[in-house]
């Protein structure tokens, strides 16, 4: 889903939405003030260049003046990257994206990148940290993002026939390799009631969640190495189901189990317990349905986890949205 280009709009109207900068050279130098450059990637159904995602590179450019921002594209046009947000191999978009940003003459030379990803594109991008992270994300931003999955499908406008048409094979068996090789959305489906065939046929998700028997403890180390992992939920989000996956929550019907009560948590999994030990485990909640985001928010974050390599950063504290720690 697309950030609401209207919510950004008229806070950038004297932008030209192509007006990206390109970035000063980096140097070594601890006092050089470049912002690193900003990954974004879009969510199901939207496009690199909508008016949404271009405002948000804009954005970043007037809260830290220099910010050379890169949208995510996984097709040749905009058809083509929409088209690809339903259908395709997860496997094998991330794979392209981990090449194409290992290339880049731009973000290849910088010290490490920050990231934002909306909706799908946050767990792709988490995806990008634990199989390949060069260059290295430091800070990562996710808005409504499916971290421990969904339970259920999207439903689609009556005109989105795109949309419809997904959701419609994803009618038939989820696990098949058919499914799981072509249809995004069904690569990030965890169903509790069927976990064994989750853990056995999911493409994505199990993978990059390390659930399977044999943990990849490189998964583990990238987690570990952010600076720091932002996760905004949406408190009205019915969208997204459950929408508490943007917080790694697991809802199993009424059974409702926070991140750090998790096994995966407990033993550490995926690296998120050492991330939130030192204080970069963050846990934002925003009043409104999905992808409902506000100027203030995204300056908000913008303002607190992006800018220059040398930028510090205070740990979380105990009391996050006014729940301690140990009820998240």
């Amino acid at each position: 889903m697309r950030p609401a280009p209207s919510l950004l709009a008229t806070a950038l109207l004297a932008h030209s939405t192509l007006a990206w900068r390109l970035p000063h050279p980096f140097t070594d130098e601890p006092e050089d003030d470049t912002p690193l450059p900003l990954v974004i990637w879009h969510g199901l159904g939207d496009t690199y260049n909508s008016e949404g995602i271009q405002d948000v590179g804009l954005l970043a450019d007037e809260i830290h003046p220099g910010t050379f921002a890169y949208a995510i594209a996984v097709g040749a046009d905009a058809n083509a990257d929409r088209s690809a947000t339903f259908f395709g191999n997860v496997t094998e978009q991330l794979q392209f994206v981990c090449d194409t940003l290992a290339a880049h003459p731009i973000l290849s030379t910088a010290p490490a990148i920050d990231a934002i990803g909306f909706s799908q594109g946050g767990q792709f991008l988490r995806g990008y940290v634990e199989r390949c992270n060069k260059p290295p994300i430091r800070s990562l931003i996710t808005f409504g993002s499916q971290h421990n999955g969904i339970s259920e499908f999207k439903t689609c406008g009556s005109t989105d026939y795109l949309c419809k048409t997904a959701m419609a094979l994803l009618k038939f068996n989820t696990w098949s390799n058919f499914v799981q090789s072509r249809l995004v959305p069904a690569q990030y489906y965890r169903d509790l009631t069927n976990y064994d065939s989750y853990l056995q046929s999911s493409n994505f998700l199990a993978d990059i969640n390390n659930e399977r028997p044999v943990k990849n403890e490189q998964y583990k180390k990238n987690i570990a190495s952010l600076a720091n992992f932002v996760m905004y939920l949406f408190e009205d989000d019915t969208t997204v189901i459950p929408k508490q996956t943007s917080w790694f929550t697991e809802v199993n019907g009424t059974e409702i189990t926070p991140l750090r009560k998790q096994t995966q948590y407990k033993e550490d999994w995926l690296g998120l317990r050492q991330l939130d030990e030192k204080g970069g485990l963050r846990f934002r909640s925003i009043t409104g349905e999905h992808m409902q985001i506000t100027v203030d928010v995204l300056k908000e974050a913008m303002s607190d986890f992006l800018g220059p390599m040398n930028k510090t950063f205070a740990p979380e504290p105990k009391v996050v949205a006014g729940l301690w720690q140990e009820e998240l």
